[in-house]
This record gives structure tokens, sequence and C-alpha cells, in this order.
């Protein structure tokens, strides 16, 4: 699924980064939240979590964007019934324009920086939550406010847990600041309602099952782009289904998911991933593979190349002048295929303190969609994500 954030066209390729830090909105809490169905109860300790995360990308004979990214999540229950959460992300990105088939030369010098934070405040009843959060990101040409509502309720035996959420978003994208002026105090709203549930099938699977309706209007075009008009609506169903299973000789989980995502663009995309928790004394390591899948969006076209397999801009221009109506050359509306393998060791120098280090590498091409066919003339994307981190309890 692709980002829609009208950003710098370069500083968009982050977003393998940004989809591990801190997201506002349901769709984001679908996808993150654990898979795990137990009375609920405040925390009985405060936690604190810092973080430091770095990606960089590349294209073919390219060196592309490099993000820096230092992370804060402090947790801290009050009076026995309440607990407040919060998080903090600053991700500072530089490097090249990428070749996105934007209007800037992949020549082009780059540099930005992008504040977000959240705050969450729950109320635990007897086997219930009540939720209530707020979360804020800003940059030099985009803003966004979002608030969300949670309600989880379990049974008596506590084997099953239902959840429902709202979420809206409010988006402002201005790029005066830049010198184009092609995004002039535009706005767009989006509301999302999520319906889940949690269940023990036996003492060692647990499944879970998450649906997601967003609901978005406003401004949906890349103002980076020559070439770029969008429906002014957006309406998406996210449908995230979870499995853990616990293998007793192995003392180990294998944990699986499946995601699949549609929207009135016409994109449709499946995404499935494996790991393997493998506790071994005070270390446990957790490899990981995820594999998604993605059809074009309805007003996609694909790029003009010349004889030596350039991107030729007049040509590309020619093409879409007779197109009346929605169109754009966005790769990421595209449809293509993408791979991420990934590892994470954690190391328990306590019993309430854990460092851990996280890799990831990415690979996205129009040759890995499932089938073959996906549009021609995307260049290969390979990315790289790695994370430190130190978790205390106290």
């Amino acid at each position: 699924m692709e980002n829609n954030r009208p950003l710098q066209t370069s500083r968009r390729a982050s977003g393998v980064l940004l989809a591990a830090l801190m997201l506002p909105g349901l769709a984001a809490l679908a996808v993150l939240l654990p898979a795990i169905a137990t009375a609920e109860s405040a925390p009985e300790k405060s936690t604190i979590a810092i973080q430091y995360g770095t990606y960089e990308d590349r294209q073919p004979g390219f060196e592309r964007v490099t993000v820096h990214a230092p992370q804060l999540y402090v947790q801290i229950p009050v009076a026995n019934d309440w607990a407040i959460a919060g998080s903090w992300v600053g991700d500072s990105v530089s490097g090249a324009s990428p070749r996105w088939h934007t209007e800037r030369s992949s020549a082009s010098r780059m540099s930005g920086y992008r504040k977000a934070g959240d705050i969450k405040v729950t109320r635990y009843l007897p086997r219930a939550a009540l939720s209530a959060s707020l979360a804020y990101s800003d940059e030099h040409d985009y803003t966004s406010r979002a608030l969300g509502l949670e309600a989880r309720w379990s049974g008596d035996d506590n084997n099953r847990t239902w959840t429902v959420g709202y979420g809206r978003t409010l988006d402002k994208i201005d790029n005066t600041g830049s010198g184009l002026n092609t995004a002039i105090d535009q706005h767009r709203r989006t509301h999302e309602l999520m319906a889940g549930i949690t269940q023990v099938l036996t003492p060692f699977d647990i499944v879970q099952l998450n649906l997601t309706r967003s609901m978005g209007s406003g401004y949906y075009n890349d103002p980076y782009k020559t070439v770029d008009q969008r429906p002014d609506h957006r309406n998406a169903w996210i449908a995230v289904l979870r499995w853990n299973h616990y293998l007793g000789q192995a003392d180990a989980a294998l944990r699986s998911n499946y995601r699949y995502y549609t929207d009135t663009f016409g994109i449709g995309s499946h995404t499935v991933g494996i790991n393997w928790a493998q506790p071994l004394g005070r270390w446990t390591v957790t490899p990981g593979v995820r594999y998604t899948t993605q059809r074009a969006a309805g007003f996609y076209l694909d790029p003009v190349l010349d004889a030596q397999g350039r991107y030729d801009t007049g040509a590309t221009l020619a093409s879409a002048a007779g197109i009346t109506g929605n169109k754009s050359f966005d790769t990421r509306l595209g449809s293509f295929g993408a791979a991420t393998l990934s590892a994470r060791v954690g190391y328990a120098i306590a019993p309430e303190t854990v460092i851990s280090v996280k890799f990831e590498q990415y690979r996205q091409s129009a040759g890995l969609r499932l089938g073959g066919g996906g549009s021609p003339d995307i260049a290969p994307l390979q990315a790289r994500f790695l994370q430190v981190g130190l978790t205390h309890q106290f």
C-alpha cells in the first residue's frame, strides 16, 4: 500500500522506516498491536523505551535517501486503574531526490526534519478498558493532527477479547516555503472505524482479526509531481489476520500474519509475514520474512523511456496531454512486489531491562509482483533499516 502524504518525493521513500515508528490512526494500530488476549488490568510498573533508527535506500547506480530517527516511549500507571502513555519521534532526511518521475532532477539535493508525538490515556475496568489518544506530526510542508477512541472488553473466561475504535485525522498540506507554491493551504480529512476480535483457540494457539474502514476526502495530489491529478475522495478497507502458535519442545513462538488492502483508487494489496521468536537464556532471536504484492491504481500511467532506457520527460508529458481526468506517473501507485528479510536480537541485561537490535533488508520491483506482470519501467528499490533500543521497567 503506498503512502499518500504529499511530501517531497524523495522523503516518501522513507516509508519503510516510518512504518516502524509512531504512526497515528487506527489503520496503523490494527497492524502493530500484538495478538495477546489477557484480562484487562493496569500496568503495575512504568516503562521507558529509547530507540534510534537509521534507514538508507538506493536504486541501480544511485544512492538516494538517508534517514536518522531517535524515538522515545513512556508508559506510567496512575492510581491503580489508569495509565498514561506517550511517544515522540524526530526523523531527519537527507540525500538526492529519487527517480520517482518527479519534476526535480535526480541530481538535486534535499534535507528535511519531521517531529511527531502522541499521548494516550487508558481507564481500566474489570475485564475492559477505555482509551483516548491524540497525535501530532509536523514538517515544513505537512501538518497532521489525529485523535482516537478505543474500547476493549473480554468474556468471563478471558479467552475472547473484542475491540472497537474510531479515529479522525486532519491534514494540512502547504509547500509555499519550498518556492513551488503548487499546494497552498490544502486540507484532507480521514475517518476510521475499526472492529476486532482476539480468540484463544488452544493453550498453544491464539488468533486475531481486525477490520478497518477508512473514509477520506480532500487533497490527495502530490504537489511535487508535474502530472498528478487524483480523486478528492479515498475510501479503503483493511483486514488483518494473525495467528500465534507456541511450540513447546522448542520453547519458541511462530507468529504469522496476513493483511489485505483495497481502496477506491483501484489499489489492492496482499501482505504475508511470518517470524520465529526463539528464547535462548537471556537472549531472544527473532528472524522473519514478509512479502507484499500490489495492484496499480486505475489512473496510474506508465512513463515513457528513451532509446537508452532513461526517463523521457517530453514524451511522458506528451502521452498524458490527451488524457482528461485523473492521472499520475507516481510509481508508488503502480503494480509491483516487495520482499523483506528481518532479524531482531534482544538481550536481557537485567530482569527489567532489555537491549535490542533489529535489521531489515527490503527489495521492491515490478518483477516481484505475484504472477508477474508488474508495471514496466519501475526502477528496483533496495532499502536497509537498522534500529537499536533499550527498554526498562521500574
